[in-house]
């Protein structure tokens, strides 16, 4: 994609020595599947005519079939070996360097990472396969390049077309025309200090209703980006490719240019902004009586930290946070106390499942690497917006509106089979014989919570979930234990509650800006892509994270650290240290001299001569034994098992084993929970 946002191709195969032709590619029609970087298709080629001057032949490209994605690129280090360039890829995957002759780098230096593209039928020298550099990324000492890598991987594009830029430059601020009156409403945004963008605002207060006794009114105003983005616009064709923004510790890639996500529709105080809002009545005890949407003109109060609002609930107002402590804060906070209680009625999947996050410093190195603090203004804001999805979605299916429902299907029979048969290794029970429920995975972890085995439940039990995706037929949200769930709450960085938002215009009939007739006809292959977009840029960022760890524990290497066994596979087994909670890799052939065989169903590895188990969840200190920024890897080596038996005996431990074999290992990550 060029900087116009022009979908440019090659020819998969060039062997001449002239330079390769620019073919310009015409998507099809609306509703086809799109290609992306790194696509491969089969074409109908027009010429065209040279420009005066021009000495490079240009083509026009129609798409006759898309062929899936193309193996045919590397993201990796540029080196220079017996003066011979070499390509060492960044996946930790590709086990092979390719060989880049000299006119083929591009004027890459030793320790650049590039982008090439494999040379095809280039042939092999000393075993190796033959690359030609497309695109220099940065130099890998430069911290930038963590993230670069992790775009360029999977095909992120960075830049917005002109057009797309114009558009939202062009959009003007909303006046009350056609909307209710919020700006005497004190809302207030809450985000984490480093947020980019701020979509969303929460206000509540004790509802007046003498036959709700104890109950409470609630508001949550989400950035109306609906008023900007409109159907089958430019700005909409490429909020919907890009499907959400994705997010790394040095920057955000927005689904929306910034004129509009950090401008119109970030609701920043004292300002006048345009949003679609919903006011929810809940009972004494957080259930939900009633609801009503509002497309309204608001001007958020005030711009809170997670940390500002919980410090200032526990008795330690700033000077901005003491004005609104009584009228404001006080109030949300009750209001989540009474949601508590229908949480705990309706019983979620509980996990405790810490989230990593990284500090990057003045200079773009990591800082400090340590779990996201969890605090009751998080969880406020969470049950706000479950609340408000909940609306949305019992809105929109009450007026027979077509929903993009975020799913989350109950686990496969095959998944809980397995989890039964660890849990029994454990003597703990998983129902069976009946319809499993949220409730049934939380007393499970309510018996090991505080246990050595607390983390490890949390690991396997999250492993037996299936995967939360979008649909426009609803499942339900097992997950949260709701019969039926949509986004609608951050339209700024996920196109799945743009849609939603559109839903509700049309179906309160709040302008003619909301879904066209035919909406549905293109659902399922959107929620399709949405649902790709959003693995796609949560690999990218935990790839990104893992290179700024790694990175970070380069100057480490040697030294040890208390861990547990987060995974457990025949060819190793992966620790996350306690401290900074990066993961690493034991190689199973740095376990010991003796053979070591894996038990599924008991999450082990157990030598067969000793009997040594490492089992998942088990404590250990662990060495520094290789930290790979470029590929995001650790490498650890056992110092000691320290995990008690059940029965009160110590494993036994190799203690300073000398590893045996050695060189690079590299594998993937244990998994970690699914965005709900």
């Amino acid at each position: 994609i060029d900087e116009d946002g022009e979908l440019l191709a090659r020819p998969a195969a060039w062997i001449s020595d002239e330079t390769p032709p620019v073919i310009h590619v015409m998507q099809g029609r609306r509703g086809s599947k799109a290609l992306g970087p790194m696509d491969r298709a089969l074409a109908r080629l027009k010429r065209l005519e040279r420009a005066p001057g021009e000495d490079i032949q240009r083509y026009e490209a129609r798409v006759i079939k898309a062929l899936g994605g193309n193996d045919g690129e590397v993201v990796g280090l540029f080196q220079l070996i017996d003066g011979q360039g070499r390509i060492h890829p960044a996946d930790r995957r590709e086990k092979s360097d390719f060989l880049v002759s000299g006119p083929d780098s591009h004027g890459a230096a030793p320790g650049d990472v590039v982008l090439a593209e494999i040379v095809p039928g280039g042939g092999r020298s000393r075993g190796l396969k033959q690359a030609r550099v497309r695109e220099i990324l940065g130099p890998m000492n430069a911290p930038a390049t963590f993230s670069t890598i992790a775009l360029k991987t999977h095909g992120i594009r960075t830049l917005f077309p002109d057009a797309v830029i114009k558009a939202a430059e062009a959009a003007k601020k909303p006046t009350l025309d056609g909307r209710t009156d919020l700006r005497d409403v004190p809302l207030i945004t809450i985000d984490p200090v480093e947020a980019r963008d701020h979509d969303d605002a929460v206000w509540a207060e004790p509802d007046d209703d003498a036959n709700n006794p104890g109950g409470w009114k609630v508001m949550v105003a989400i950035a109306d980006v609906a008023a900007y983005v409109r159907p089958d616009s430019d700005l909409d064709r490429e909020a919907q490719e890009r499907g959400n923004s994705t997010y790394f510790p040095d920057r955000v890639v927005p689904m929306l240019p910034e004129a509009l996500s950090s401008g119109l529709c970030s609701l920043v105080p004292d300002e006048d902004r345009a949003c679609l809002a919903v006011t929810m009545w809940l009972g004494a005890k957080g259930n939900l009586i009633r609801h009503k949407f509002v497309r309204g003109l608001m001007r958020s109060r005030a711009r809170l930290s997670y940390g500002q609002a919980q410090a200032a609930r526990d008795g330690e107002p700033d000077a901005i946070t003491a004005e609104l402590l009584d009228d404001i804060i006080a109030p949300l906070y009750g209001a989540y106390e009474a949601l508590c209680q229908a949480r705990e009625i309706r019983q979620p999947l509980d996990l405790d499942l810490p989230e990593l996050q990284v500090a990057l410093g003045d200079d773009g190195h990591v800082e400090a690497v340590a779990p996201r603090a969890r605090l009751d203004a998080h969880r406020l804001v969470e049950e706000f917006m479950i609340l408000a999805n909940v609306a949305a979605a019992e809105t929109l299916e009450k007026k027979r509106t077509p929903c993009m429902y975020r799913i989350h299907a109950l686990p496969g029979d095959e998944k809980l089979s397995a989890l039964r048969e660890f849990l029994v290794t454990l003597d703990l029970k998983l129902a069976k014989g009946q319809i499993i429920k949220p409730a049934h995975f939380n007393t499970i972890l309510a018996a090991v919570k505080g246990t050595p085995h607390e983390q490890m439940v949390n690991t396997v039990v999250l492993r037996s979930q299936s995967q939360a995706v979008y649909s426009p037929e609803n499942v339900g949200h097992f997950g949260l234990s709701l019969s039926r769930y949509a986004h609608f709450t951050s339209p700024i960085r996920r196109y799945a509650d743009l849609l939603v938002h559109r839903g509700l215009i049309s179906s309160l009939g709040f302008g003619d800006d909301g879904l066209p007739d035919d909406a549905l006809d293109d659902f399922s292959q959107i929620a399709e892509h949405i649902s790709m977009t959003e693995r796609r840029s949560s690999t990218a960022e935990r790839e990104a994270n893992d290179r700024y760890l790694a990175a970070y524990m380069e100057d480490r290497v040697g030294a040890v650290f208390m861990g547990r066994i987060s995974g457990v596979a025949r060819f190793g087994i992966f620790i996350t240290l306690d401290e900074t909670g990066a993961d690493g890799i034991v190689p199973v052939r740095n376990l010991g001299y003796e053979y070591f065989v894996h038990d599924e169903a008991t999450h082990s590895l157990t030598g067969d001569v000793t009997g040594t188990a490492y089992r998942l969840g088990d404590a250990v200190e662990v060495r520094i034994a290789e930290a790979d920024a470029l590929s995001g890897s650790l490498r650890f080596d056992i110092v000691a098992d320290l995990t008690l038996e059940p029965k009160g005996g110590r494993k036994r431990a190799h203690r300073g084993k000398a590893p045996r074999g050695g060189g690079k290992q590299r594998s993937g990550r244990p998994p970690r929970a699914p965005r709900r």
